[in-house]
């Protein structure tokens, strides 16, 4: 599950985990996820479940997306944007603490973007900062943002957990223990068990908040995971890893269970910096060797759609572009044949998330029916991080970009993991990032996932959904993910 305007906070969005035995009291949650990240600090971090966990619950950013998509306000209570769209003013909040009892103010948010502009910086959606020319403060209370050249997408990545506000004096170990301004504080991490926040009393608007402690139990194996909601030992789990078990949930009247959308494109991830997918046609070889539909029944039992480029079925802009390279082992054999790879080796490493595993063995099958053998290799996620989005030491693998707007991912050149370089999708993507019409900006969008699927970069799957499960008592959870983070303010448990 992955992406950016998290460049990829990847990674399995299912959302993983369970506590035990049943919630002490209504005033307690406990949710189920299946990803356990490194780290807790998502300017520093591309899992996705980071975000899960922390991102508008212990971090705060500047706005906030709600779950229609809409920004609103948070850490800046209103701004103002200038008639020619370079220059944002905001008014911070007032009487905003962080965790640790210091005071948020502008010099604050300087420093945050400072960090995450700075040469060295680890942001992983460092890219979002780039249209900035300057961070100013007028005020103690008021920031001054110039930016070289118009950003449409400049207030929903001010709402992102990659420009979380972070103190000074804290930032260097959020790694661990992070500090933030929101309603909830970071209270202790059992690594490969839970994660516990608990209700932050100074919060500015405590009162909205209806949950004293929330606890985070990591629960990868599908097995486990049914098991601990059955018993009630966790009350939801959000993004649950086991499809073909929902129909118990669902006969089950204490629970109820949601499909919703994410923004997680699902892709067979092809190296293109290295033979032979730096050759369009083995690439093209291989879309046309895979079969979406086994796939989708195969591992996720059916609940998923489709796609045919890099965009959610689900958006204004979308181009339905599945028909492109229709199933055909046959031809499938022939090309690679053509091209002189057919009965290569090739890797297919794959992070442990049950949608990338599954997905993995039909794929497997299905190139040796074309003619390939790949090996397909489980590997841990710190693994996955270091060995594939680090270091680009792999030749095929699967993941999820769960992160929206992240079409600029193909805009990144050869130093991102794909290795795929390409100056028209370059200059595509900088054209849709600064174009502020909606109806020109989609016009534009349908041209990229046109030219993706053309040179066909990757083997596009399906949008993961987002399948949750909950105990009827807890309302206010958000049903679909067109963020990485589902904000727990407004969740309650009977």
């Amino acid at each position: 599950m992955m992406h950016v305007q998290k460049s990829l906070k990847f990674a399995a969005f299912a959302l993983a985990l369970g506590l035990s035995a049943t919630a002490a009291s209504s005033a307690d949650l406990v949710i189920g996820m299946q990803q356990e990240p490194t780290s807790l600090d998502p300017t520093a971090d591309a899992t996705a479940s980071i975000d899960a966990m922390m991102t508008m619950n212990v971090y705060e950013a500047l706005t906030i997306i709600a779950e229609n998509g809409e920004v609103q306000p948070n850490l800046a209570t209103a701004w103002k944007v200038s008639d020619d769209g370079l220059t944002y003013t905001f008014t911070l909040a007032e009487g905003v603490k962080f965790h640790d009892g210091t005071t948020l103010d502008a010099q604050d948010v300087i420093f945050s973007f400072e960090r995450a502009m700075a040469e060295d910086s680890v942001n992983p959606s460092k890219d979002i900062f780039k249209p900035i020319e300057s961070v100013t403060a007028l005020d103690a209370g008021t920031i001054e943002i110039k930016l070289k050249n118009k950003d449409a997408f400049f207030l929903f990545n001010m709402g992102q957990g990659d420009s979380a506000i972070v103190g000074a004096e804290s930032v260097a170990t959020n790694n661990a223990k992070p500090v933030g301004t929101g309603p909830f504080k970071f209270d202790s991490w059992t690594r490969g068990d839970r994660l516990t926040l608990v209700k932050n009393p100074d919060y500015r608007d405590a009162d909205a908040v209806a949950l004293d402690k929330v606890t985070f139990r990591f629960i990868s194996d599908p097995a486990a995971a049914t098991a601990a909601m059955m018993a009630e030992e966790l009350d939801a789990f959000p993004g649950f890893p086991a499809p073909e078990l929902l129909e118990q949930f669902e006969a089950d009247p204490r629970f109820r269970v949601n499909q919703g959308n994410t923004e997680g494109e699902v892709i067979l991830a092809m190296n293109n910096a290295k033979p032979p997918f730096d050759n369009v046609e083995v690439r093209r070889a291989v879309s046309m060797a895979i079969n979406r539909d086994e796939i989708i029944d195969g591992a996720m039992y059916g609940k998923a759609t489709p796609i045919g480029s890099f965009y959610p079925p689900h958006g204004k802009a979308y181009v339905d572009l599945t028909g492109v390279y229709p199933p055909d082992t046959a031809k499938a054999k022939a090309m690679f044949e053509a091209e002189g790879v057919a009965g290569q080796t090739m890797t297919l490493r794959v992070p442990p998330f049950p949608y990338a595993m599954r997905s993995a063995e039909i794929i497997q099958a299905q190139l040796a029916d074309a003619g390939i053998d790949a090996k397909v290799e489980n590997v841990e996620w710190g693994f996955w991080i270091d060995e594939i989005y680090k270091k680009h030491n792999y030749d095929m693998t699967i993941i999820a970009h769960t992160s929206p707007n992240d079409m600029g991912n193909f805009a990144r050149g050869p130093k991102y993991f794909y290795g795929y370089d390409d100056p028209k999708m370059t200059a595509l993507w900088e054209s849709i990032s600064t174009e502020a019409d909606p109806e020109k900006r989609n016009a534009l969008l349908k041209e990229g996932q046109e030219l993706l699927t053309e040179q066909a970069v990757h083997g596009f799957l399906f949008q993961l959904p987002l399948l949750g499960v909950f105990r009827n008592e807890v309302q206010g959870y958000w049903t679909s993910a067109p963020v990485l983070y589902t904000p727990l303010k407004g969740v309650s448990n009977g």
